[in-house]
């Protein structure tokens, strides 16, 4: 079926689903979660049949050894993907909630309600997982979904968006082509120029790729191009808290886009020796003049800098930040509330790690993505990110000439 058709279909299936109670969304996420869970078998195979091959293509290569360990599925991935679809469930559904009411004159009311954007189109790298989690949060914002996933991960993201759509296929009032997915290059660029039927793309991988849709689409993009988080160790930080978390930030996960990747330390913190030798102890690659201070390792490597004061960080971070991520360690409230007042990013944090920059771990249940925009929505993009809003207004025979004419007046009365 030509990419175009695929569109269409999906354009249907989300004025279709916008209509959907949640308690049918939610018995749609319940049935996906069952299913994923009885069919784990089946995906791990698959998944492990895309590792075999990826294994060859690091060693040409053509794949980073951090997109590799992304590819990856294994029983704590699978318990967090399972879960977070149940998750979603559980939450609030964010469409046709009321943001506001206002009377306008008596029996003139508008309404500023949440509804779905539309269709979705996702494009990502690697992590297998990602088609559950986007899956889950379109279905209950009531969007739909075209998804392309990386050549890497074909045979994975092939059997876990089977079993979603064998799960939606028994329940008789759930609408078809909801979730969809297309395999090649040609199809991304026809994405990219079906602007008629695409509300938004979020695009999910590295710098090159985002900034390759950003560049060849008028279509809305919501994203991130770099995850070039900081943490800044200030002059009376806790040694030991310090040791913590640029240790999680940096270890825990090194491949992930909310890793810490540069440490900007205080020039008089009384314990530098202390800190340095307790990360090259967890096998921290440190650098100290890096060829770059916008630079995305991926790996158990550390660009490290000292600064003066706390306003040389800020100034390091907005200069060479990518608007994702970034911590202060301090016990000083006054240090820490500037910080977060003038870091421009989506996240700031005091005395915590950036690994905590998550739709899972924030509560959404899951995300779309990480967005480091300024409009709609930012940081992680859970349910709320995946809606829009429109204007609805009651009235009982209201026409503007009245007003025009000084025969009725507006009095603008907040009700909710």
């Amino acid at each position: 079926m030509e990419f175009v058709e695929i569109a269409k279909l999906a354009k249907t299936a989300s004025l279709e689903i916008a209509d959907l109670s949640t308690e049918i969304k939610n018995k749609a996420l319940l049935a996906i979660a069952d299913s994923i869970e009885q069919n784990k078998a089946e995906i791990f195979e698959a998944n492990k049949k895309d590792l075999t091959d990826a294994e060859k293509l690091v060693e040409s290569g053509e794949l980073t050894k951090s997109t590799f360990n992304r590819l990856k599925l294994d029983e704590n991935k699978m318990r967090d993907m399972v879960q977070g679809i149940r998750d979603i469930a559980k939450l609030e559904d964010p469409v046709n909630k009321k943001l506001f009411v206002r009377e306008l004159d008596e029996g003139l009311t508008l309404y500023k309600i949440s509804c779905p954007i539309g269709v979705l189109g996702i494009i990502f790298e690697a992590r297998p997982d990602v088609i559950a989690q986007i899956s889950a949060l379109a279905i209950k914002s009531a969007n739909a979904v075209i998804l392309k996933g990386g050549k890497e991960s074909i045979n994975t993201n092939k059997t876990i968006l089977s079993v979603i759509n064998s799960a939606l296929d028994g329940i008789k009032e759930f609408p078809k082509n909801v979730i969809s997915q297309v395999f090649t290059r040609d199809d991304v660029a026809e994405m990219l120029k079906c602007d008629k039927y695409i509300n938004l793309i979020i695009p999910r991988g590295g710098n090159s790729l985002v900034k390759f849709i950003k560049s060849n689409t008028s279509i809305p993009v919501l994203g991130h191009a770099d995850g070039i988080c900081h943490i800044f160790v200030d002059e009376n930080a806790d040694l030991e808290m310090a040791q913590k978390i640029v240790t999680d930030a940096k270890t825990q996960y090194p491949s992930a886009c909310n890793s810490v990747e540069t440490l900007l330390i205080h020039k008089n913190f009384p314990y530098i020796k202390e800190l340095m030798a307790s990360l090259e102890l967890s096998e921290i690659k440190l650098i100290a003049n890096p060829e770059s201070w916008a630079h995305e390792y991926g790996d158990k490597i550390l660009a490290y800098k000292f600064v003066d004061n706390v306003d040389e960080a800020i100034n390091h971070i907005n200069t060479y930040g990518s608007g994702h991520t970034d911590s202060i360690i301090t016990k000083n409230t006054e240090n820490a509330e500037k910080f977060m007042n003038k870091v421009d990013s989506a996240g700031v944090y005091f005395n915590a790690s950036t690994r905590f920059a998550d739709g899972f771990r924030y509560g959404f249940g899951a995300e779309v993505g990480i967005s480091t925009n300024k409009t709609h929505a930012r940081g992680p993009v859970g349910l709320e990110g995946l809606t829009i809003y429109k204007y609805k207004l009651t009235g009982n025979g209201h026409i503007v000439t009245d007003y025009a004419n000084g025969t009725k007046q507006f009095h603008h009365r907040d009700l909710a």
